[in-house]
């Protein structure tokens, strides 16, 4: 028996672009999706208090930050809130997810008292997990300093 090539009938090597384009754009939108939920939300108008003991803890997803400006109001995801609607949108999230992480950034030249009533809100909705924002004496960054009290 000889076998001789036959050169019609030889196929050539061919890659296929649609599953490696499906694979690249899944992982694109896993990274875009990835980073608008690592961001910060940070109000420009708001300068954190610094604190020489701040630190970066690690970011839970679905975090809420609640931002007290110089005036007293609050603002989460960039609409301002009243206390009562902060404390009853805390208390249906709450409800669903028990171990809900609250960042309280405020402004250093706020009133205490702003601060008081929005970790008032967030006690009687039910959340246990917040945090308070500083800036590092040498950074300047948001990271909050770490929980403040609030037990059940």
């Amino acid at each position: 028996m000889r076998f001789s090539p036959d050169l019609s009938s030889r196929r050539t090597a061919q890659v296929s672009l649609a599953g490696m384009l499906d694979v690249i754009f899944l992982l694109l939108c896993f990274f875009v999706a990835s980073s608008v939920f690592s961001q910060w939300e940070n109000e420009i108008s708001i300068q954190l208090p610094s604190a020489t003991t701040a630190d970066e803890p690690d970011r839970l997803p679905g975090e809420i930050v609640a931002n007290i400006a110089k005036d007293g109001t609050v603002r989460v995801n960039g609409a301002q809130i009243s206390l009562e609607e902060l404390g009853s949108r805390l208390a249906r999230i709450a409800k669903f997810y028990p171990g809900q992480a609250v960042i309280i950034r405020a402004d250093k030249e706020a009133k205490y008292e702003s601060l008081v009533k929005t970790v008032d809100a967030c006690r009687s909705a039910g959340v246990w997990n917040f945090a308070l924002a500083t800036a590092d004496d040498g950074r300047g960054g948001g990271a909050p300093a770490g929980a403040a009290g609030g037990g059940r």
